[in-house]
Order: structure tokens, then sequence, then C-alpha cells
């Protein structure tokens, strides 16, 4: 049985460039069978050579190309031949559905999950991406994604949960519950195309308890609402603009940080004043009329080159994120300057003053994208409730524009 050498392949690749004609060299015999084949083409300006898996099915050749010489070497196309192709040969199984029968490591496993965020256009990939590069490196990247036991991943979430960081701990608990969850469902997914098999039995994150959740209640009266505003439109510190114009966007708006930290020229429609997402968080587009307030804020904004509104300090070919808003209104409650809130106690206030302004909570559910969860408005509403809207928010812009006035003239007297 013919041995194909290193010293034949460089004589061939000789010839090849000589000659100029394609070449093909078989490692063994296997006519009825199966082969590890080098395909050699001469192209304008050097010789490829590509590994091929070829079979002889119902008295047809069939080719899947295993990799490049010399990156995929003699040694390795043999040993990808007969760990990935071999085996289906024989059982007489198509190669074209063959592919890598290695289980996947935990690398494999987050990379992947990170990649399907990434496709899926879910803002939370970098985050997710970032939380498990660290996960990876404290369970070991190069370990089976299966041999993973629960005690470790408690063991790597337990000093986090020790030094305070409680949310931090449920943080990373989700980040591998949700990537373990993502492989078992990509294993028997028969529309995805995985590369990577992880074999997996169990979710290991899937027995560990969560934090109790604690629902939140905060929200600012009209006295913290117009305080936090002022001092939004001239703050005592030096702060990027961008900020401080995104936060009153939140809070005239009412909308999820995410959507307003990202919002793009694409997305506005300066002739309706509408706001228009494609995807949102939950999945659904979402279209807003924004408030005379809001619309003259946006309209002040020149958004960057890229497109931005609210572009990040530190690079301005992204957004701000969430995340960085969140750290600057820190700070600042901190100093004591602003009433004490986070970006979802935001969210919660408008809901809660545009409920005084006697806007419907329908509308405001609609104006804020929350999932209405009866049969009718799931399967068979599909009116986009737009001048229902547009009515709600000049009622709120009325509120507002009052309640901001009324403050103003107050601290002057």
């Amino acid at each position: 049985m013919p041995i194909l050498t290193d010293g034949a392949i460089r004589q061939a690749i000789k010839r090849v460039e000589t000659g100029g004609r394609q070449e093909s060299l078989t490692d063994g015999e296997g006519r009825g069978t199966g082969r590890l084949v080098l395909v050699l083409k001469s192209m304008p300006r050097r010789v490829t050579a590509e590994w091929m898996a070829q079979q002889w099915r119902d008295g047809k050749r069939v080719k899947a190309k295993l990799g490049d010489y010399p990156s995929m070497s003699l040694a390795q196309a043999r040993e990808v031949f007969k760990r990935d192709y071999a085996d289906m040969i024989q059982k007489g199984r198509s190669i074209k559905v063959a592919g890598d029968t290695r289980p996947g490591t935990v690398a494999d496993l987050f990379e992947a999950y990170v990649q399907y965020l990434r496709d899926a256009n879910k803002p939370s990939w970098k985050e997710t991406e970032k939380g498990l590069n660290k996960i990876a490196d404290a369970l070991g990247r190069n370990r089976l994604a299966r041999e993973i036991e629960p005690d470790e991943i408690t063991e790597v979430i337990r000093p986090i949960y020790d030094r305070g960081a409680r949310a931090m701990a449920d943080h990373v608990r989700g980040y591998v519950h949700a990537a373990y969850s993502w492989g078992m469902k990509s294993e028997h997914d028969y529309r995805s195309a995985s590369p990577r098999r992880f074999r997996l039995v169990y979710n290991p994150a899937a027995g560990i308890p969560t934090e109790p959740k604690v629902v939140g209640t905060r929200w600012l009266d009209e006295d913290e609402f117009v305080r936090l505003y002022r001092w939004l439109e001239c703050p005592d510190t030096p702060v990027h603009p961008p900020y401080t114009r995104a936060v009153r966007i939140l809070m005239l708006t009412g909308q999820r940080v995410e959507e307003i930290a990202r919002l793009h020229i694409d997305q506005w429609d300066a002739a309706e004043r509408i706001i228009d997402w494609s995807k949102t968080k939950n999945g659904k587009p979402h279209a807003i009329p924004v408030p005379a307030l809001a619309a003259e804020l946006i309209e002040s904004i020149k958004p960057n080159e890229h497109g931005w509104f609210f572009p990040s300090a530190k690079d301005p070919n992204r957004p701000v994120g969430a995340g960085t808003l969140y750290s600057f209104m820190w700070r600042q409650r901190g100093r004591g300057v602003i009433p004490i809130v986070t970006n979802r106690d935001l969210r919660r206030t408008w809901k809660t003053l545009a409920g005084k302004a006697c806007v419907s909570k329908e509308i405001r559910d609609r104006l804020q994208n929350h999932t209405l969860q009866d049969v009718s408005s799931k399967s068979y509403d599909r009116w986009n409730y737009m001048p229902e809207k547009r009515a709600g928010m000049k009622r709120w812009d009325k509120f507002v524009t009052w309640l901001l006035t009324k403050r103003r003239h107050k601290l002057a007297a």
C-alpha cells in the first residue's frame, strides 16, 4: 500500500509549479471505500495544496476538505482523517455531514456561545464575553466542557460572594448556566452547523441557587426629578456631555438604558420625531414618538462621524455603554449632588410620574415596550398604537414641562 511522504509532496509541488497541471496525491489505496488525498493546483503566483477526504459512494467520488498544506501537516491530516472520516466511510455514511468529532473545551463552549449572542445582535455579548473569559481562566480553558463539575463552579463563585459582590456572583452563575444551556441545545439543533460538539449530559450550574431577586421600589418624586434634571443641564464637575444628555433622554422617554445609549442616527426620524428600534430586549421592534422636550434635545445633538448620538468618551467608534452611564451616575450621587437613583429607578420614575400625568397604564406599557401577555396582544393585535402613543407623550410632555417650569419659579422665589 503506497504511503505518502513529505518528500513526495515537495517533489509534486515542484512538478505542478513547473508544468502547471493539477495533481492529486493519495495516501493509501481506497477505491470502493475512501482515502486521504492531497490536491495540488497551480495558481498565478503559487501552488495551493488542500487535504481532502475522498469517498466512493453510489458509484460517485465525494470529497470533503480537511485543511491546507503545510499549515496542516501530513501527520495531522492523517490524524483528522482517521478520527473524523474513516469510521463514517466504513459505515457507508456520507462524509459531507462529517465534522470534528472531538468534544469541545471550556473555551470552545464559551466562545461559541458569545458568537451566538453576537450573531443574534444581543447587546449583552461584550459583557458576557468579558465575564466568561475570566471564568474560563479559572476553570481551565483547555479542559473538556463536559468534565466541569458543579463544585468547581461553586469554587469560582464563592470568593466573589464572600467579598460582598453578591450581584456579581449571581452574574457569574448566570453566565455559566446560559452557556451550558445553549451548548446542550446546540448539540441537537438540526438547524445549526456548529463545527464543535460538546457531548454535554447536564448543566453543571443548574443546581446552584440564584440570589433572591429584590424587587426595586425606588422612584424620584417631583422635587427629586427636577433636581436631577437641572444638575444634568448644568453639572458642577467636568462630565463628558453625551452622558448627561443620554440620562436626560432616559428621564424624558422612560426607555431602557441600552436602547437610548446606543441611539444611532438611522433610528431617529426627525420629520416624525420618532425613535424606531428594529429590535429590542424582548426581541420585538419598538417605536415611540418622543415628547417635545426630548425631540428638541435630540435635534440639538450632532451625531458623531459614526452616527452615534451618545458616543463613548474612550472610543468614539462605539456608543456609551450602560455600565458607563451607571458608574457616572454612581459617582455623582456619591458626592451628594444628585438623588440616589439607578438607571432602572429612572425607568420606574417615568412610569410613575407619567401615571400621575394621567397617561393610561396600557399606553405607558406600550411606550416602554413591556410585553403584554394576553392572547389578543400576543397573537392577534397588530395595530401599532402610534396615535395613542402620541397622545400619551403629548400629555406627558405637558406635565413635565409644567413640572420643570413650576420648580424653576419656586427656586427663583
